[in-house]
């Protein structure tokens, strides 16, 4: 059968590449600032990383809702709904004002009691509380930046995604370096210098974010979308983000718990904890990237009616992301003896360290599955199942696990807990993809998107490609 004429067969390179590059430009001005807090002491180290795994816990009430508007916006898109994709658009700056007051609220409020549930050491306690409050503002900027940018990519447009985190991150760093370390005889501000620069460098990211959204979408929001959100925009989202959101926030709140057990080791431990995950992001931008990208592609194939080539497609993108996952995992243990020199010269926290990249070899190759399949499985409107399947591996391995294995064998104790972990729920991922539970569920986004757009019409719905699909998954497997 041949395609809707609206139907644009994406690129998946085309795609992932330039994402790959907004992933590289993140992690690197995070880890400038992680290299720059570390030449002032580990506690200030210990301080940022420990600062940072809490924003990630509190940014997943935006990214989530980012996925959720995203996942929409390409299904819309794939059933050629324009109208219903501006609409959903507009609708996510209302929705990033809310949930982001809500992150820079806690983050004001609530850094004493946060930093204390971790077990913060006292000199990385009292650095990371005022970081916290500096950092706040910014919150909210991160929220309209986030759920801007799903849109943009939702509309192919990832070449100018990219260009706008050159400018963001780019001001970010520029800025981190003259306000930390200082200029013209002034001191600078240290560690909340970093904050200052971030809360700076999302502002300008809004402004061309809006440029974007006005010059290639035409798209302009009025002063009522800034806070209201329509009911019925915000149902879908929420359907595809709120399970997202359950599976994020259970996973980042059991992650700060392996923290806080990474925190009663001591400060050389939450430094060492620090520096290897810093390291380890560069190592999953490919596997990230590729989720981002085939959540995208999936979600128009599936809007376009297409269920075959998207399953396809998702076995080709796990496939390349082991295969580059795997490499970069190697080569970042390989290069551990020059790298970490960088931020330690404590030769146990090196030799730790290097310990822990060999280890995440393993635990790179199955977060490949939990990003790529995953990130799928939700744009086809299988979004309960990863959150089904993953609960309580996430509590009972990560959470549980993570602390009783690092009491009884210190920090490698606690990254045996995270391999586990993510073993396990990437075999569920992939077993739900491989064996098609998915395409019912698929089946019924592709009724529902063409229902709103009143294209009722049976030829428009491939309903034999999507049956077929399970009859012929041996053919589908060997033409992979």
């Amino acid at each position: 059968m041949s395609a809707p004429k609206s139907y644009i067969r994406p690129s998946l390179n085309a795609i992932a590449v330039p994402i790959v590059g907004e992933f590289i430009l993140g992690i690197s001005v995070a880890m400038a600032g992680l290299y720059l807090a570390s030449q002032t002491s580990d506690a200030a180290a210990g301080a940022f990383g420990m600062t940072q795994q809490v924003v990630e816990t509190l940014a997943v009430l935006f990214r989530v809702l980012a996925i959720g508007i995203g996942v929409v916006v390409t299904q819309k898109l794939g059933s050629n709904n324009t109208t219903g994709a501006k609409r959903t658009a507009l609708g996510a700056i209302g929705a990033a004002t809310w949930v982001g007051a809500v992150a820079a609220l806690w983050m004001l409020f609530g850094n004493g009691f946060t930093l204390r549930a971790l077990n913060a050491p006292e000199p990385v306690l009292v650095l990371a509380q005022t970081y916290m409050i500096v950092l706040a503002p910014a919150l909210i900027l991160e929220a309209y930046n986030l759920s801007m940018a799903a849109v943009l990519r939702a509309n192919l447009l990832a070449k100018e995604s990219f260009a706008v985190m050159v400018v963001m991150h780019g001001s970010h760093l520029l800025f981190a370096w003259l306000l930390m370390l200082g200029f013209w005889g002034w001191g600078g501000l240290g560690l909340n210098g970093f904050a200052v620069a971030w809360l700076l460098s999302r502002a300008i990211g809004v402004v061309v974010h809006l440029w974007l959204w006005r010059s290639r979408l035409a798209i302009t929001p009025q002063r009522k979308h800034w806070w209201h959100v329509p009911r019925d925009i915000l149902k879908p989202v929420l359907t595809i983000g709120l399970p997202a959101a359950a599976l994020e926030l259970c996973y980042r709140l059991a992650f700060l718990v392996s923290v806080g057990a990474v925190a009663s080791l001591g400060v050389a431990a939450l430094a060492t904890h620090a520096y290897t995950l810093q390291i380890l992001l560069y190592v999953s931008l490919t596997s990230r990237s590729l989720g981002w990208a085939c959540e995208i592609m999936a979600g128009r194939l599936v809007g376009a009616g297409r269920f075959k080539e998207a399953y396809t497609l998702v076995l080709k993108g796990t496939r390349s992301g082991l295969i580059a996952s795997g490499l970069m995992a190697v080569s970042a243990a390989l290069l551990a003896p020059w790298i970490l020199p960088l931020f330690t010269k404590d030769p146990a926290v090196i030799r730790l360290a290097t310990w822990l990249l060999w280890l995440s070899l393993f635990l790179e190759l199955g977060r490949v599955f939990n990003m790529v399949v995953l990130s799928s499985l939700r744009a086809v409107g299988d979004s309960h199942y990863p959150l089904a399947a993953s609960i309580l591996s996430i509590i009972f391995i990560l959470g549980f696990g993570s602390y009783w294995f690092g009491h009884w064998f210190g920090l490698i104790g606690i990254w045996v807990a995270y391999i586990v972990d993510e073993c396990l729920r990437g075999a569920f991922m992939m077993r739900r993809w491989y064996t098609l539970g998915w395409v019912s569920k698929g089946k019924a986004i592709y009724r529902r998107l063409h229902a709103d757009n009143r294209l009722t019409d049976a030829t428009h719905l491939s309903a034999v490609d999507a049956d077929s699909l399970k009859e012929n998954r041996t053919t589908l497997t060997s033409v992979v």
